[in-house]
């Protein structure tokens, strides 16, 4: 837990669930419906841990924002002069909409069309992530129309098994992701013969929710290898961007690294093979975000039956899907511990029209009717994955700063829902 003053970010006052200096069972009182929270503090601590770990070498910290792309959320890491990696137009304008600066802005995914790619040139993005040859093409063609250099990295797939859950695996070679690593040494030479192209690092990521370090080292080693490979043949690459995915703590048994266990090696690598002046640059986004946040939700109905019993909250998969999609467990608490309810072992579960619409299974939980509950460590990839599958409201998301309560956003109505869709003259 994150520490404010000596008392952690979230934390229990008299039985009751605090964040920073707001008791969450007087927020609750205030809610209509479900709800994130999120630390400020907690946010700009893990952020600094990575400024901290890599403070006396070239560097540039970029924040997954597909973790999460709340406005508030990315105003906090811009003012702290954090960069941004993207994977997609819509993410560079909401970036420069929340005040990253364009050079430090890097748009990385498989799919970039080519008005995204005019978009990000005309932005004047700090780099390009290469997943493919053909796209390396395409960014070549419409810089040379603009009559300006794309500047690039190529992602590589060095094959190296993250050991997370398969959906979160992205850098083994049957993965859509990044260039095969043996393939990339002639696509480099090529690409920096292109007019419309300026090569300038090399790129990397394996996965989401890391807790091991080797994955790490072996995928670093393979990027070295390459650039020790393109040094010989005379081509210098300036940074070397390692990726994100270190994991967060969501079970006790979880023990991911801190980022200065992780990368204190990684330096050490970079030293060793003469890359000491390289920008090492990291994209962590989860290990930010993720138990800076929490989902409050609602009990709307206890029901117990001869097999099972469930707890009936006003969440669901449409606000938080980690659970369904990967089987994700995530600790599920009450906002206030009772004493005058018996525990009993439920699923927690949504209102949703699909039996995968749950939040946990076989919890024990002494809560009733009307109580609100919070799902913890939710700051990542559950407000961002939100959708209003079912014609369900969006989820509220609010910040505390302190003793300060700050909206993120305006309650959705039915009347925003339906807005763009045309009714029929028929």
């Amino acid at each position: 837990m994150s520490e404010n003053n000596h008392r952690p970010c979230f934390h229990r006052e008299d039985g009751v669930l605090f964040c920073e200096g707001v008791s969450l069972l007087e927020l609750s009182r205030r809610l209509e419906q479900t709800t994130y929270v999120y630390s400020r503090a907690r946010i700009e601590r893990n952020y600094l841990a990575y400024e901290e770990a890599l403070a006396d070498v070239p560097h540039a910290i970029c924040y997954a924002m597909k973790a999460n792309s709340t406005a508030g959320v990315l105003q906090v890491l811009a003012r702290l002069g954090a960069g941004v990696d993207t994977v997609s137009g819509g993410e560079i304008a909401r970036a420069l909409r929340a005040g990253f600066r364009p050079e430090k802005i890097v748009y990385s995914g498989v799919g970039k069309t080519a008005r995204e790619i005019t978009f990000a040139l005309k932005a004047g993005i700090g780099c390009f992530n290469i997943e493919s040859e053909p796209e390396l093409e395409r960014i070549n063609r419409i810089a040379t129309e603009l009559g300006v250099r794309a500047p690039i990295s190529i992602r590589c797939n060095p094959d190296v098994d993250p050991k997370t859950h398969p959906y979160i695996s992205t850098g083994l070679k049957n993965n859509k992701f990044g260039i095969a690593i043996a393939d990339v040494e002639d696509i480099y030479l090529r690409a920096a013969n292109m007019p419309g192209i300026e090569v300038k690092g090399i790129d990397a990521h394996i996965g989401s929710q890391i807790t091991e370090i080797q994955p790490y080292l072996d995928s670093v080693h393979r990027l070295l290898d390459t650039m020790s490979a393109l040094r010989d043949k005379g081509l210098v690459l300036h940074h070397l961007d390692m990726g994100g995915g270190l994991g967060i703590q969501y079970r006790p048994e979880d023990q991911p690294p801190t980022p200065q266990t992780l990368l204190r090696p990684v330096r050490r690598m970079m030293e060793e093979r003469g890359f000491g002046d390289a920008v090492l640059m990291v994209e962590p986004g989860r290990s930010i975000v993720g138990d800076a946040g929490l989902m409050l939700t609602q009990v709307e109905y206890i029901k117990q039956s001869e097999t099972r019993n469930f707890c009936i909250v006003d969440g669901a998969m449409t606000d938080l899907i980690r659970p369904a999609l990967y089987s994700a467990w995530m600790d599920i608490v009450p906002v206030v511990e009772r004493h005058d309810a018996a525990p009993l072992v439920m699923d927690v579960v949504g209102p949703v029209c699909e039996s995968s619409d749950f939040l946990g299974r076989a919890r024990e939980l002494a809560v009733r009717e009307g109580d609100w509950i919070a799902v913890c460590d939710a700051g990542a990839y559950g407000a961002s994955m939100a959708s209003r599958y079912n014609s369900r409201m969006l989820p509220m998301e609010v910040m505390i700063d302190g003793e300060r309560v700050l909206p993120l956003r305006t309650p959705d109505t039915f009347d925003e829902m339906v807005s763009g869709e045309v009714l029929l003259e028929l």
